[in-house]
């Protein structure tokens, strides 16, 4: 599959992350071929958090890969930390590195590639952060760090104190839910799309090289449901449906390669435990749109030009 570089770090990543939220839907032998078979693929990219399913999906995972030292070495392990039941957000030191220390041991692993900060703690202070940073990487149990759902200036506070480099920041965004995207054409304009609502967050990552990871790209609203074959984007279906015969190839890849079309260099997070749709998502890093069809797309989606 093709590879894009991860933020600033000399990590080259595939375009495609395989999202593990939902493997703990899988009996034993089904966890087993589907890891198999995302590695076939070549999608060995596989994002994880401590909250999937209570810790339950790094589990599955860490025995379904069957892990050694020469498996650790052809994958990638992303893990995020920060929701906390009972409480909702925590990002003091000692949480961090507890999260940490417990995915490590359910993957079955010495380290993680990336560790995501789990959406914003109100609370957060930057200076444990740090702190806890210094100690994984010190400690060689994480190579690099990033965040998710966080604005600008979040990630200013984090860089204010923490050293190591913000290089991901995982995101919501799909063609149905792309407010981040579509903001920018709707500058000096009187209409509610006009409103930004993130701190101009595209932008900020292009500038500072931090990779967006695109979640949920399937899905409009907030885990609504999924636009594709749904009767409340007709016309997107239809649009996706026509790119999607010109290339030979099914409307979840057309999906899919409209998100890798931007100039971004997204890598977006899949979310199926499905090998042959799994399949469809990585064919899309074959597949470069033109402006016109990705234009195209963008106002079957009920966006607007100015």
């Amino acid at each position: 599959m093709r590879t894009i570089k991860l933020g600033t770090s000399n990590l080259q990543v595939p375009t495609i992350a395989v999202g593990c939220m939902r493997i703990n839907g899988l009996d034993a032998k089904g966890a087993e071929a589907f890891v198999n078979g995302a590695l076939e693929l070549g999608a060995n990219f596989f994002d994880h958090a401590d909250i999937y399913g209570g810790g339950t999906c790094e589990t599955i995972f860490g025995k379904a890969i069957k892990m050694s030292p020469s498996v650790r070495q052809k994958i990638i392990l992303q893990s995020k930390c920060g929701i906390r039941p009972g409480v909702a957000f925590d990002f003091s030191k000692k949480h961090i590195l507890e999260s940490v220390d417990g995915s490590l041991k359910r993957l079955k692993t010495e380290y993680l590639d990336i560790l995501l900060l789990h959406r914003p703690d109100l609370l957060i202070e930057p200076e444990e952060v740090a702190e806890a940073f210094d100690i994984l990487e010190n400690a060689g149990k994480v190579k690099h760090f990033g965040v998710s759902n966080q604005n600008p200036m979040m990630i200013e506070l984090l860089k204010k104190y923490v050293k190591q480099p913000i290089v991901a920041n995982q995101l919501q965004l799909s063609i149905a839910n792309c407010t981040m995207i579509s903001q920018a054409l709707h500058v000096n304009m009187q209409d509610d799309k006009a409103v930004n609502r993130d701190g101009s967050i595209l932008d900020y990552c292009r500038l500072h090289d931090i990779t967006i990871q695109p979640w949920s790209p399937f899905q409009y609203g907030f885990f609504e449901g999924v636009f594709l074959g749904s009767d409340k984007y007709p016309e997107l279906n239809e649009k996706i449906d026509e790119i999607a015969a010109k290339y030979g190839v099914s409307n979840t890849t057309i999906a899919m390669a409209w998100l890798l079309r931007h100039p971004a260099k997204m890598q977006p997070v899949t979310g199926t435990m499905n090998l042959s749709r799994l399949a469809d998502c990585v064919k899309a890093a074959e597949i470069t749109l033109s402006k016109e069809e990705w234009y195209s797309i963008y106002l079957a989606a009920g966006n607007i030009l100015p």
